[in-house]
């Protein structure tokens, strides 16, 4: 159990039986009154962002979270998206609407982490570079440099990102997961 004043960010707590995680907290105190802290929550399951105040003596229930490696195995937006325990080979599958914008960067065999809560998986942390297959865009041009300008390009999980003129279809690129910008060509 958790004290107000345990409540920083970046901890995770159970309120109603649902998992929140502490985004920002600010301690309080007003002249006589009791202490209080004032919390930004965000629910793990849904993704709300929700403000509560708990006050001096309140207890917080810590909530029972954790990572575990997973390998994404196949999916799409109708079937759903199924991984697999690398510990276990269990396997599970995750909806479009839990995977939010992150089910664009998976590819078949993409090792990321599960969070796990009361042992079911509620969402997947993606590594932040992943390496994909340009699939579609218009033909480079000799003379095109890097410096030149970009260009869309659809990749083979059906994403779009700007890349360099010099790229190709069938190019492997590395694209930053967290701002879907193009990084560079990958040797992989």
């Amino acid at each position: 159990m958790y004290t107000i004043t345990d409540l920083k960010p970046g901890r995770a707590v159970t309120l109603d039986g649902q998992p929140f995680l502490v985004v920002a907290s600010q301690f309080g105190r007003k002249s006589q009154s009791k202490a209080n802290m004032q919390c930004k929550l965000k629910n793990l399951k849904t993704g709300a962002v929700i403000a509560r105040n708990f006050q001096g003596s309140e207890k917080i229930e810590e909530a029972d979270v954790g990572y575990q490696r997973v390998q994404f195995l196949y999916g799409d937006d109708e079937q759903g998206y199924t991984f697999m325990n690398l510990s276990t080979y269990d396997q599970f599958p995750l909806t479009a609407e839990t995977l939010e914008s992150s089910k664009g960067y998976l590819t078949e065999g993409l090792e990321c982490d599960a969070l796990m809560f009361e042992d079911n998986p509620i969402g997947i942390n993606i590594p932040s570079t992943v390496v994909l297959t340009v699939q579609e865009t218009i033909p480079g041009v000799k003379g095109d440099t890097a410096t030149g300008g970009s260009k869309p390009a659809t990749m083979n999980t059906g994403i779009s990102v700007n890349v360099p003129l010099f790229v190709n279809e069938g190019d492997k690129v590395r694209v930053n997961t967290e701002t879907g910008e193009y990084m560079e060509r990958a040797n992989d």
